[in-house]
């Protein structure tokens, strides 16, 4: 007998469907996956088990009783966990507050979570605010919420996002020996090599209803890329890029010279980076999260101070300039969390996608430019939203209203719509399924073909080693060697773990 099973579940919002009748089996000590697009209905599921959204129709069953959660309390008593996605985490406590806030019935729950820390080969720094922690660390704050008490149910939304490939493999093992243990996992990626490699059976979602359950020993990765998209495996928007060949400058675009940066508490030490990117080319960062990436990705776009060192760009010295001015001559920045740093999530998708846009002339009316062309920002909004792919029924809708990849898409748009002669893109498809994915790496390599320069800081090997003219491994605020997209994984994991430098770099 299943475990937990959903029949005929259905959630509307206004008169959008985000599930049409779905039925879902969870057996005893399986982990089983949940496949779909961005807005297949993946993350509206996860909150009507958990507790977090009510379902406008359909029954839930633990075992054969059926059940209602209408808080996320309820579902925790009920013996179900889960780990976000978007980390509810209280930024301003810190991770002890949070457990305990978390486990606020239960005896010693730090006590408790040190265990699973230790389990997890994790050292978690249980004074520190949340605030200061880098994302990687945040989730695993996310991950021991979930496992402190005695749930039987864990619900796992996207839980590798922002970790390294050692720190996959080594969650891999602590969600083996959950199974071991006789708890029933649900595991949502978009990663189909995590799914083949991890899971007992996998469920594939398309557009809220369901397409496929089977056995993934029955499967291989095509074939569910297949389910989860249709025929249009690519956007239909893709059509139109068509690369223009790239300008091989030989003078770097942009040039970093000893640049370091004053580390603290919140804040890794930059220390001696030096590299340098032309036109055309990809210089990408590779590295376990919290060794300096979000500090250089800071310093590069003037929303930190170096402490020493010269960032060039065409020949001028841009190091002490702010976000606005480099914005002004030309560099865009896609940052690590499209939540807190990307979006305006209670402004309408329009408002969202034209925010730099309404500060240009061709936007402005009347004498100096005081009234807004809305008209004209509205009809920009809907080109954007078409040429990336944003699937909305109404860009007046607020962008929190949008699924995770759409809203990752409004990022992108912004960042790119204005050709920016370099790109400082962080984890841009984090959280993206395998159609929005392949859209935004086309994206990337377009703008790369067309001559600009992108520096791009992800913790997914897989995507630094795809779009990458360059790798640079950063580990602990230093360059230990920039090598070629062509060396060999296992070289490039060993030096993001710090266990072989290469001379002549940084």
């Amino acid at each position: 007998m299943p475990v937990l099973s959903l029949r005929g579940i259905s959630k509307r919002f206004g008169t959008t469907p985000a599930l049409n009748g779905v039925n879902f089996d969870l057996q005893p000590g399986e982990i089983h996956a949940l496949l779909g697009e961005n807005g297949a209905g993946k993350s509206t599921l996860m909150n009507v088990l958990c507790g977090r959204t009510q379902p406008s129709a359909g029954q839930i069953f633990l075992g054969d009783e059926p059940v209602q959660f209408t808080t996320s309390q309820d579902a925790t008593r009920a013996g179900i966990g889960m780990v976000h996605q978007h980390f509810l985490l209280v930024p301003t406590f810190t991770v002890a507050e949070n457990l305990a806030l978390a486990s606020q019935t239960r005896q010693s729950p730090l006590k408790e979570a040190a265990k699973m820390a230790n389990r997890l080969g994790w050292i978690i720094p249980l004074n520190a605010r949340i605030a200061d922690l880098p994302v990687g660390t945040q989730q695993r704050v996310e991950i021991l919420k979930a496992l402190l008490g005695n749930a039987r149910i864990l619900l796992f939304d996207e839980p590798t996002a922002v970790l390294a490939p050692p720190e996959v493999q080594e969650l891999f093992t602590v969600l083996r020996a959950l199974k071991a243990e006789g708890r029933s996992l649900v595991f949502v990626s978009h990663k189909l090599n995590e799914v083949m490699a991890l899971c007992d059976r996998v469920t594939v979602l398309r557009r809220g209803r369901n397409v496929e359950t089977v056995a993934v020993s029955e499967t291989n990765a095509a074939e569910l890329a297949h389910q989860m998209v249709g025929d249009a495996v690519e956007s239909a928007a893709l059509e139109s890029i068509r690369s223009v060949g790239p300008d091989k400058s030989l003078t770097p675009l942009l040039s970093v010279a000893h640049l370091s940066t004053v580390g603290g508490p919140d804040a890794v030490a930059l220390r001696d980076i030096t590299f340098a990117v032309q036109a055309g080319e990809t210089l990408g960062f590779a590295g376990v999260d919290g060794n300096g990436q979000a500090e250089l990705a800071a310093v590069l776009t003037g929303l930190r101070a170096k402490s020493a060192g010269r960032i060039v760009l065409r020949g001028q010295d841009i190091s002490r300039l702010s976000p606005r001015d480099l914005e002004r001559l030309g560099i865009a920045f896609i940052p690590p969390d499209r939540h807190t740093e990307g979006l305006a999530l209670t402004l309408s998708i329009a408002d969202n996608l034209t925010l730099e846009a309404s500060n240009l002339p061709r936007f402005r009316r009347g004498p100096g430019g005081i009234f807004l062309d809305r008209a004209g920002l509205r009809a920009f909004a809907a080109q954007l939203a078409a040429d990336f792919d944003i699937r909305a029924n109404d860009l007046t809708q607020s962008a929190r209203s949008l699924s995770g990849g759409n809203q990752q898409k409004i990022v992108i748009a912004r960042a790119l719509w204005r050709k920016p002669d370099i790109l400082v893109a962080v984890s841009p498809t984090r959280g993206l399924d395998i159609a929005a994915t392949r859209y935004v790496h086309a994206r990337l390599r377009q703008r790369q073909a067309e001559g600009g320069a992108t520096v791009l800081i992800s913790t997914e090997l897989e995507e630094i080693i795809a779009l990458s003219t360059q790798i640079a491994v950063l580990y602990e605020g230093k360059i230990i060697g920039i090598m070629p997209p062509e060396t060999p994984r296992e070289m490039l994991g060993r030096m993001m773990g710090g266990q072989m430098q290469e001379s002549g770099h940084g």
